[in-house]
Formats: C-alpha cells, structure tokens, sequence
C-alpha cells in the first residue's frame, strides 16, 4: 500500500482543503499520514488519517504582518514569521520522514521550511497552494498589490516596472531562506518565486478563469479548482427556521484586526430584512453589539448557510470566497492583508462580487456594495461552473498519484534523513 506524507501549515483556511485531498487519497487505498495543527489531530485521526501534530513551537509563532503601516511593511512582517517557522519545521519533518518512510511526500506552500526538505529528500512530492499563485507571469500583473489585468502597451510597462519593484522588495528575504537551503545541501534561490519550481507537482486550490488565464504556467502546476471540505456537523436549529434572506459575514480565522468589518456589516445592515450571520474566526464574539437581525458565533458550519446565503461579506480570504463563489453565491470583499486585495481584484474582474478597500470601509459604502453585489449572482453561478470542471479533491489526489507511477530521478531517497 503506498505511503504519504502530508506537512500542513497551522492554518484552517490551509488545514480544511488539504483534508479533502488527503481523505480521497485514503478512500482510493493509500496510507495518509499527515503532520498537522495540534487542535485538529483527534479530528482527523477519526476520519481515517494517521494524524499528528507539527512542533508546538511553529504554532506559538504567530503572524502580525496586520500591524503593518503599508502592504510593503506588511510583506516584510509576513516573511519573517515564514521563515522563523521554516527553521523550526526542517528537523519536524525530517523526523516524521524518519518515522513514516513515505513513498510520496504532500507539502503545505506555507511552509518553506519543510518545502526544502521534501526538494533535498529525493522522495517524489508535491505543494499545495490554497491562495492566488505567486508565479511570474508575462500575462498577468505582479502579485501582491491587486493590480487590474493589463491593456494595452501602458499596461505592459506598468507591469514590467511593477514587476522589477516586487523583486526588489522580496529579495532581502532570500538569504535566511538560502542559508537553510545550503544546510540541507541545495542551490541558493535567486528570485523568490524559484522556490515553487522545485515540487513535482504543484497543486493551485482555483480554477481559470477566475484565476488569471495564462500561457506560461509551469509544467508541474495542476490548478484543480477549490476543495471545499469541512468537517461534517449539523446546522443548527435557528439556522433550520430561518426564513429570511441569508448575509453571512466572516473574518479570518488568524488575527489580522479584522474585527472592524464585522462591526460595520452589524450596523450597516442592522435595518434590512435580512439575516446576518457573523462567523468571526480570531475575534471575540462578545466584542460585538448585535443587532435584532444579526447572530454572531465564533464558527458557524458554512456550507448549510451558503446554501442559503444571498450574499458573502469576506475579509478576502482565498477559501471562504472560493468556497461561496462554488456555491453561486457572490462576495463582497473588503481586502486588509496577505493575497487578500489578489483575491478581491479576481472577484471584481470575474463579475462575481464587489470590493472595498478596508481603508474606505464604513456603514453606508458597505451597504450600498452588499446590495450591488446581490445582484451580480449570475457571475458567481458562472465562476461554480468553472469550478466544477475544475474537479476538486479527484484532480488533486489524481496529481499525486502521478507521482507513485513516474518518481523522479534526482537526490538519493530518503538522503537527508541521517
């Protein structure tokens, strides 16, 4: 019976898709074990998995790229954490190597530190991406900053010049990341992006043409649209004799200060006849003043209220607006960090939602976007067809089952286990 590996990042919005994959993995006969969050073992060792926690440690170092002044300071924020987790996770995997002996190995793009290992192990492996791909592309706009697609000649070389800007930014991050490459014995990264080249497969949690189209993808990427797994629970009572349309609003489920926007959503929308549901992640449900037409929990199952829902009010994150847009259901997206303002441009320009910049964000521009985005459910059941060709979980678990049948021919296996 093949062997896999997985190596999560301490991340629900990573932990829930990569659960789908691995679970159809199992279901096709394949030994899953996966290293995940500590919180979610029991969980996923119920559902079949031979699951165990990363080192706490990875755990206790925590994101603060929110308190950044701008999306620049942000970057630099978010890169540091990557990096003091990634030291943390090449002794964590490569102990779990030791122990599980995979034939293939499944790593989280969140975790750079156990993406060398798997490059410098020989074994076959594959990443997996649960936000917009960081990719250059000569047929898309720099990441990061949320750029309209390019038109025309001014458009190119706005590109280009952005392109060269991101470069620069993130090139002050290469030399911790290529100590820890060295160590591990592999060539030093020149550009930031090189470092997802390295996988056999590359597995994009979306689909075109929400996604960018473009001409240039990489050999080894398999965009197989969203796997919107959750853990299976009922939906409540009051959910079940709800009659009113349906407004759910979520925050992330990592701390980034997002708790303005579900404050503002309870006052704008305190005096429509709709239901709101607030499903607030990081933040404190009792922080909150909640109005006649409102509920606020901490989690609230989304694929019941989705099934609902007139409209999804996010903070941008890749899989709550994937998974509402899978739904047919339209998103209004305020942006404040990380792929987020990404997220929000694709929605915009797929006509499948709205977005509002968090620094514009009060009660009336976010009543008058939520209504407008209501109206735009046809772009949203367009985006649910594409992602539904896309195939999900199967064409996941498809791509690293290619791996057992072609393994390939680079370091010894197993070589840096000693």
């Amino acid at each position: 019976m093949p062997r896999v590996l997985a190596y999560n990042a301490p991340a629900t919005g990573h932990i829930l898709p990569a659960a789908g994959v691995l679970l159809e993995l199992r279901r096709r006969g394949l030994e899953v074990h996966v290293r995940t969050r500590g919180s979610d073992v029991e969980q996923l060792s119920a559902l079949g998995l031979l699951a165990s926690p990363i080192d706490p440690g990875i755990e206790a170092i925590e994101f603060d790229d929110w308190q950044g002044r701008n999306q620049v300071a942000a970057l630099d924020r978010l890169q540091r954490t990557f990096a003091a987790r990634a030291e943390l996770e090449i002794p964590d995997l490569r102990e779990a190597i030791g122990e599980v002996q995979p034939d293939v190995l499944i790593v989280d793009v969140g975790c750079e530190g156990a993406a060398f290992v798997a490059e410098a192990s020989g074994l076959p492996w594959a990443q997996y991406c649960p936000y917009p791909p960081i990719f250059h592309s000569k047929d898309k706009p720099p990441y990061g900053l949320g750029l309209k697609p390019a038109r025309g000649r001014l458009g190119r070389v706005r590109d280009r010049l952005a392109t060269v800007a991101s470069d620069r930014t993130t090139r002050k991050h290469l030399p911790p990341l290529n100590a820890m490459r060295v160590d591990l014995g592999l060539a030093p990264l020149h550009r930031f992006d090189e470092q997802f080249l390295k996988a056999e497969r590359f597995i994009v949690f979306t689909a075109e043409p929400y996604e960018y189209p473009r001409t240039d993808w990489p050999a080894s990427v398999r965009l197989v649209g969203p796997v919107d797994w959750e853990p299976p629970e009922r939906p409540p009572e009051w959910l079940i004799d709800e009659t009113r349309p349906i407004v759910l609003v979520t925050a992330s489920t990592v701390h980034q200060g997002d708790d303005k926007l579900i404050a503002t959503a309870l006052e704008a929308l305190c005096h429509d006849n709709v239901a709101v549901i607030a499903t607030t992640g990081a933040q404190d449900p009792a922080a909150f003043a909640v109005p006649a037409n409102a509920r606020v929990e901490r989690f609230v199952p989304h694929g019941p209220v989705l099934a609902r829902a007139a409209c999804v009010v996010s903070h941008g994150g890749q899989g709550i607006t994937q998974k509402a847009l899978g739904a047919g259901v339209p998103v209004c997206v305020v942006p404040f960090c990380r792929d987020q303002f990404e997220v929000a441009r694709r929605v915009e320009v797929a006509g499948a939602g709205t977005r509002l910049h968090h620094r514009r964000l009060n009660a009336h521009r976010l009543r008058e976007a939520v209504h407008a985005t209501i109206a735009m459910r046809p772009g949203a059941e367009g985006v649910a067809r594409d992602f539904a060709r896309a195939g999900g979980s199967c064409a996941a678990a498809d791509a690293v089952e290619e791996l057992l049948v072609t393994p390939p021919v680079t370091a010894s296996r197993g070589g840096i286990i000693g």
